[in-house]
């Protein structure tokens, strides 16, 4: 009977701690999408960044490391051929980050149909000090994170 008693206890504890700050799978909680269009002017990158924003974010995840914690998010561009994707950084400020998913366009003829591309970056436990939530912008959608 008093196994029983701790079986239940210990199942009802690990229950209740898959949505608490103490599960690390937790320490971001699911991302939010936001249905944006960006003017495409804007999205044609700087002289000191050409590349475009990928037309829309389908996955962003945050995952702890010992040091602080890995930034991945996966888009979709408009046709094969994508490469150098990259979060880029676009400020900091009031307990926020915010990224730009970029990628480059291939050179010449575009190969039709959607290309899945990924990128990431790691952040510090200092860079994450104060941080509640964390934004990745496309062209079409931008994701959110925040911390639980």
């Amino acid at each position: 009977m008093l196994l029983r008693a701790v079986l239940l206890l210990s199942l009802t504890l690990s229950i209740a701690a898959c949505d608490s700050r103490l599960n690390p799978l937790n320490w971001f909680g699911g991302d939010r999408e936001q249905r944006i269009r960006v003017d495409p002017s804007e999205a044609g990158g700087t002289v000191a960044d050409p590349r475009g924003l990928v037309t829309e974010i389908t996955q962003l995840s945050v995952e702890q490391t010992t040091s602080g914690a890995i930034l991945r998010a996966t888009g979709v561009t408009p046709s094969q051929g994508y490469f150098d994707a990259e979060l880029v950084l676009v400020e900091i400020n009031n307990g926020a980050i915010v990224f730009d998913f970029r990628a480059a366009a291939p050179q010449g003829n575009q190969q039709p149909g959607v290309q899945s591309i990924t990128a990431g970056v790691t952040l510090t436990n200092g860079e994450l000090a104060g941080v509640r939530t964390i934004t990745v912008i496309a062209a079409q959608n931008r994701r959110t994170v925040s911390r639980r």
